[in-house]
């Protein structure tokens, strides 16, 4: 691509001395020739194929015989041997200086290819000037084309210290300096082609593919090379197949494997020989529809067009090494070359030193130079086969590849308008399996490749945001996934509302145990003075009343959003009410049995619990459960809580206990108050009178402890806001149960039976049986 550079930077640089050499054997003829001051070597392969002689070893093989014209390969020679004659008609260029050549065909024989090694630095003359002492007869070789050749040939011309100049051997073994120290070229290596198919192939969203190659060092080193790429990007390949140009039953192998593939993306790291014989083995099979991508040895190779090989290449994607313009190259002043004279000869070991120094800058802009391994920089078109207007082929740009920007930025798409396989405008899908959405994570199915996996939902508790997870994420500690475990959404908050049902139904029923409480002690206050109420100790039953009232009243303080002050509020203010109740029920039970002793003879048992002492011991009693609420609140309170343990899908917000033991010794004070109250009324049960209290508060004690022992472990047993509920209900049915056996019957002789509310009928049955 550089011809001219190349060619002027040969000539600066080699010079050697006169010897003569004969050479054995008879010479190898170059395929095109011209003598010249200074000798530059050119292999091509200007042919593609070769016919073998038979070989019996009984007398010497008849010569090769090349076939099959490679165009692209002559068109490569025609462009040497026209920058060379460009040169020599320059007058700024190298004055003084000819430049000729010898230009060999290997006809793609690795055998020629040696044959031509040897003759580049041997000559043509039997009598060769300077050969015994080491200098060859050209002083750099342009070529070759593939990168096996080019091996052959860097090798054994290196001792030599010839400089090899490719154009298009890419395999990245040949960047070995120990090696190759004298190899150049004017393309970068396939470690960056390679690197560039993985990206491009990611750029397209493709996982699944499969990969043939060449089986040479070309093929072998860049497909070696692509596959370690395409494993870094997560890309998957189906199978990886190999041929040689000669292995006919390998070839249909490989042509029946992509066409049974399930990938309809397939890397061909092939040479554009090799090329040729597979898209004729495609097309016999009808192998259409698939997305190829190639490499720069074959993507815009001009001879694979044929009236049928659109069907198979159609739409096919690939890296070029982009095409220079040479025209006008002469007008670029290299160097000062008046100092140059001509009966001067040049050593190769100078002309390679020379190459290195290379450094130049076309008109279009682009850097000239060659890098530590030999190389230019890495830079590639991205082309698409397309038709065009008259249905002729387009390799068209429509990216580019550039390596020296930073990552996952080189692969740029300048254009939209690709061809995809089939001549279709939408991109081909390959993937060996389909994306998992959010809410689901990869799971590798077993003995395949990564790409091929099943698509599995996130566990309980987990998400996945985005498509193709490998792992789902564990939701924070308040978060919980949504439905389609895609995102975590704040945990439902669960407390006893006052807006939902159970809620309201509870409200409704503390409203009205306190408002029929309240209608309870203002028919008492109306009928404060009548026998019924005053026989009862109407000052405790009022005080009862009052409890009772405030009983209904704190179950309001159940309901709702735990706060701090709600937390503290509802078990003291619970604790101390029906400490208050039980109390009054204790002394109204007290005072029963001591106006039974005081209708004894001689008994002055009541002027020990008169109205004072009974105010006394509820004070007491009361002030005690204080004390305990007191200590309880100070060392440990009730706290609002979120109890997350419980659901995984909601948070309890519930009230702490604290301490616990603040907690049951409550609860263990109210139980031992209502238990001695209880004893106390069944005591008193069967005393003669035609209103016996204590037999209703046998029952209402008897009702009081069956709810809180079936309480605690319905408290313990039940989750989230029925916690709350039961506890709820526990403090209602034993207000409602001490509200209606020790009022109702006083009720009902007050409402219904006014004629037994006298003196008599009350003190009439405790008189008769006393006498």
């Amino acid at each position: 691509m550089f011809f001219h550079v190349l060619l002027v930077s040969v000539v600066l640089a080699a010079k050697g001395e006169n010897l003569i050499c004969h050479i054995l054997e008879s010479p190898e003829y170059a395929l095109l020739s011209k003598d010249g001051d200074v000798i530059i070597g050119g292999a091509f392969l200007i042919h593609s194929a070769v016919i073998l002689p038979s070989l019996y070893f009984t007398e010497k093989p008849e010569p090769l015989i090349c076939y099959r014209l490679n165009l692209r390969e002559l068109r490569f020679a025609q462009t040497m041997i026209f920058v060379i004659e460009e040169i020599n008609r320059s007058s700024s260029l190298l004055p003084n200086v000819s430049i000729g050549y010898r230009i060999y065909d290997n006809c793609g024989s690795r055998f020629l290819s040696m044959r031509a090694a040897m003759a580049l630095m041997n000559g043509q003359e039997l009598r060769a000037d300077g050969a015994c002492s080491g200098k060859a007869a050209v002083q750099a070789i342009i070529g070759e084309s593939e990168s096996t050749p080019t091996i052959v040939l860097a090798k054994t011309t290196g001792p030599f210290k010839i400089p090899i100049i490719s154009h298009a051997a890419t395999c990245e073994c040949l960047s070995s300096r120990k090696e190759f120290p004298s190899f150049f070229r004017t393309i970068a290596s396939d470690y960056y082609q390679s690197t560039a198919l993985a990206q491009l192939v990611k750029h397209f969203g493709w996982t699944w593919v499969g990969a043939v190659n060449s089986d040479s060092d070309y093929g072998n080193n860049g497909m070696a090379i692509f596959l370690e790429a395409a494993k870094e990007e997560g890309i998957c390949v189906e199978y990886s197949e190999k041929f040689d140009r000669s292995e006919t039953t390998k070839l249909m192998k490989v042509v029946d494997t992509i066409r049974k593939g399930t990938a309809k993306v397939v890397i061909l790291f092939v040479a554009h020989i090799e090329m040729n014989i597979l898209i004729e083995h495609l097309i016999l099979k009808n192998v259409t529809g698939l997305q190829f991508i190639g490499v720069e040895g074959w993507i815009t190779a001009v001879n694979l067009i044929t009236p049928t090989s659109y069907s198979v290449l159609g739409g096919s994607l690939g890296l070029d090494v982009g095409k220079a313009n040479i025209e006008g190259f002469a007008d670029y002043s290299v160097t000062d070359t008046d100092h140059i004279d001509t009966n001067i000869l040049f050593l190769p070991l100078k002309v390679s030193e020379a190459l290195k120094k290379v450094n130049f800058t076309t008109k279009s802009g682009e850097q000239v130079w060659f890098d530590s391994t030999g190389a230019t920089s890495a830079k590639y078109d991205v082309v698409n086969w397309q038709l065009g207007v008259n249905r002729e082929v387009q390799f068209k740009q429509v990216g580019y590849y550039d390596a020296s920007m930073p990552p996952g930025e080189q692969i740029v798409q300048t254009t939209r308008n690709i061809v995809w396989a089939g001549g279709k405008t939408e991109k081909p899908r390959s993937v060996c399996s389909e994306s998992c959405p959010p809410g689901t994570r990869k799971a590798v199915q077993k003995g395949r490749p990564v790409c091929c996996y099943d698509c599995i939902p996130c566990a309980e508790g987990e998400i996945s945001n985005m498509t193709d997870s490998n792992n789902c994420e564990q939701c924070p500690g308040e978060y919980w996934p949504n439905a389609e475990r895609d995102k975590c959404v704040l945990k439902v908050i669960e407390f006893l509302s006052v807006t939902e049902v159970m809620g309201i139904v509870l409200l409704l029923f503390s409203l009205f145990g306190a408002g029929l409480t309240i209608l309870v002690a203002i028919l008492f206050l109306i009928n404060k003075d009548t026998p019924i109420v005053r026989a009862n100790n109407s000052e405790l039953s009022f005080l009862l009343l009052f409890s009772l009232t405030l009983c209904f009243l704190c179950s309001l303080t159940f309901i709702g959003r735990p706060s701090e002050w709600s937390c503290m509020l509802r078990h003291t203010a619970f604790g101390i009410t029906f400490v208050l109740c039980i109390s009054c029920v204790l002394g109204k039970t007290i005072v029963v049995l001591m106006a039974f002793r005081a209708t004894l003879p001689g008994s002055n048992v009541m002027k020990w619990f008169g109205p004072p002492q009974q105010r006394l011991s509820v004070l007491a009693f009361t002030l005690i459960q204080v004390i305990i609420c007191v200590f309880w609140i100070t060392i440990s309170p009730p706290f609002p809580y979120k109890n997350m343990k419980y659901y995984k899908d909601k948070i309890i917000l519930e009230c702490g206990l604290g301490s616990a033991v603040g907690f049951w010794a409550v609860l263990g004070y109210i139980g031992c108050l209502a238990f001695l109250c209880f004893i106390l009324a069944f005591l008193a049960r069967k005393l003669p009178d035609n209103f016996n209290e204590a037999k209703f508060i046998t029952f209402s004690m008897l009702i009081f402890c069956a709810v809180w022992i079936t309480f605690i472990p319905a408290y313990v047993s039940s989750p989230g806001k029925f916690t709350v509920a039961v506890e709820i209900f526990a403090i209602l049915a034993s207000s409602f149960g001490l509200l209606f056996c020790i009022f109702t019957p006083k009720c009902y002789i007050i409402l219904l039976k006014p004629e037994l509310n006298t003196k008599k009928h009350v003190m009439g049955k405790m008189a008769s049986k006393s006498l």
